[in-house]
């Protein structure tokens, strides 16, 4: 697998032109040729904007593949594996590398790491209805037009704030998605539930402790950024926040039971530190497990 340190050693591998500047290059892909990027599996220490009509072939970004059906545009962040297979354009389509060191000492070097979809390893690309489609290819030409001019001071100031405007777009766009999709979320939040479920009805609170959110990605083939993303939109909950709530659901039954401490039901219910359990629980309900208790022994 290759690692490219620099757009430059992509654009050579891959027969591009030489990027007008080396920290930020745009690709317009015409032809299937032009947009095939590197056949195989590669990482690079670089940001990747990819806006793509498929017929046909795979892009995987991390574990799982793209969902190519329609216009959709995805998101890489450095050092995360992409593999592309077999493409076939439908139409063109554009890339936009952007090296890390292009953004240091701008506002957008941390912002960046705030959009939660350059950390999605998910069969959910981004799909645009033609009118984002057409605002998308507005701010790319920006972009261009100033990339292809005689860079100066200002240059990199407004390409970064068109490259700003196409990220605070997509960020709006997905939540629309997760909306208009909500068979797709309705079905990973019952999921996420039966998964709780079945991880306390088969003892694995004992034998392995509290479940991760990492875990339940897992098992849900979603990225952890992904999954929370998704819960959030459906339930107004992280997924953290729904394990929590789900626990503290199961310690109420137990703590209305005499045979069971509070000490006893935080262990039972995978908890190494019964203070943890407590303050855990009176965030939940607004009362101690005692006070709690206390209810339903009197």
């Amino acid at each position: 697998m290759e690692h490219f340190k620099s757009i430059s050693e992509l654009h050579r591998a891959t027969g591009f032109p030489p990027p007008e500047n080396p920290l930020i290059s745009l690709v317009l892909c015409e032809r299937l040729e032009a947009c095939n990027v590197v056949e195989g599996s590669f990482t690079g220490d670089f940001y990747l904007i990819m806006f793509k009509k498929l017929k046909s072939g795979i892009i995987r970004y991390g574990r799982t593949e793209y969902d190519h059906e329609n216009g959709s545009m995805l998101f890489a962040k450095p050092r995360q594996i992409i593999t592309i297979e077999d493409i076939e354009l439908e139409e063109k389509g554009f890339l936009i590398f952007i090296h890390e060191d292009f953004l240091n000492g701008h506002a957008l070097h941390n912002d960046i790491k705030k959009y939660g979809f350059f950390d999605y390893e998910t069969n959910e690309a981004l799909h645009l209805s033609p009118a984002e489609e057409k605002l998308m290819w507005e701010l790319y030409f920006k972009i261009e037009q100033e990339y292809l001019n005689n860079q100066d001071e200002y240059s990199r100031e407004i390409i970064l704030t068109h490259i700003d405007s196409i990220l605070k777009y997509s960020q709006r766009y997905y939540k629309r998605q997760f909306l208009n999709r909500t068979e797709i979320s309705g079905t990973t939040v019952s999921r996420f539930n039966t998964l709780l479920s079945h991880y306390f009805e088969n003892g694995f609170l004992k034998e392995n402790g509290l479940p991760t959110v990492k875990s339940l990605a897992e098992k849900l083939n979603t990225s952890t950024r992904y999954l929370s993303d998704l819960l959030r939109q459906e339930t107004g909950k992280t997924a953290i926040e729904l394990i929590h709530i789900f626990l503290v659901g199961e310690a109420k039954n137990m703590l209305q039971n005499r045979e069971y401490s509070v000490a006893e039901t935080a262990y039972s219910l995978g908890f190494e530190n019964p203070p943890y359990f407590s303050r855990l629980f009176r965030k939940e309900t607004g009362m101690s497990p005692v006070e709690f208790r206390k209810q339903f022994l009197n």
